[in-house]
């Protein structure tokens, strides 16, 4: 196909094969959005006054390496058990709109770049959806693998159980749940990482290298030392949001305009 037929493909929103994933924490976001979250209800009074110290406990296991993610999903998701399903769609809708000015004009315009070439996004995040979903929606992401809350029966509009649905997307677990999720898509749209021409990973942890290795185009996003370290053995490219001339420097990374390629 030639450059002009990709360009009119990508004007007209068609899909061009390939697939960009995303991270969200430290990646597309220069900052923990469960902190976030929680910050948000506490200025609203909506959480007791030891919630982020208990948030970030658990959140100082991670950087250890030994977190329990179910303990901590049980933490964060206790104090909203008794909050009804429509009130916690408003306080998400209002989280949306706090969060809005904090999202970085780099990491847009590198989504934008992907969305624009018709790629296919996704973020791929350990995060609850609760808190996930309010951002991919500010990013004009409409697809989202994260950690799912467990509801009653299992039905999606029952009320939460404080549990995790399945596994958490977290670590090794975010293959197996990307996986998942492209083999649920409509046969023929891309249903395993083999079909789609290129695929993109941008991660900041060293604990996503099992998802970074299985995409064409692993990207180090401010990563932690070992990531980074890891990039640089491996000669995978390294962006730093705050870095100047973000765009121009890193435009190698990206799909070119208005190619499939």
């Amino acid at each position: 196909m030639s450059g002009r037929e990709d360009e009119a493909d990508a004007a007209a929103g068609k899909p061009s094969g390939n697939l960009a994933l995303f991270d969200l924490d430290h990646t597309l976001i220069p900052f923990d959005s469960g902190t976030a979250w929680i910050r948000f209800l506490m200025r609203h009074g909506r959480l007791p006054a030891d919630a982020e110290e208990r948030h970030l406990a658990f959140c100082r296991l991670y950087v250890a390496g030994t977190l329990d993610i179910h303990a901590m999903h049980r933490s964060n998701m206790q104090p909203l058990l008794p909050v009804p399903r429509a009130t916690l769609a408003q306080w998400q809708r209002e989280f949306e709109v706090d969060m809005a000015p904090r999202i970085p004009a780099s990491s847009l315009a590198v989504v934008e770049r992907h969305r624009a070439n018709g790629d296919l996004c996704a973020i791929v995040t350990a995060t609850t959806e609760l808190i996930a979903w309010p951002i991919a929606r500010l990013f004009g992401i409409d697809e989202l693998v994260a950690t799912r809350p467990a509801t009653v029966d299992g039905l999606p509009d029952a009320a939460f159980t404080g549990e995790i649905d399945g596994e958490p997307c977290f670590r090794h677990h975010k293959v197996s749940r990307v996986t998942e999720w492209l083999a649920r898509r409509p046969p023929g749209l891309g249903n395993r990482l083999a079909d789609f021409a290129q695929s993109w990973f941008y991660s900041d942890a060293m604990s996503d290298l099992p998802l970074l290795a299985a995409v064409s185009h692993p990207v180090a996003v401010s990563p932690d030392d070992r990531l980074r370290a890891h990039a640089l053995r491996a000669g995978w490219p390294i962006l730093d949001w705050g870095a100047a001339a973000f765009i121009e420097t890193t435009a190698s990374h990206l799909p070119a305009s208005g190619g499939g390629g």
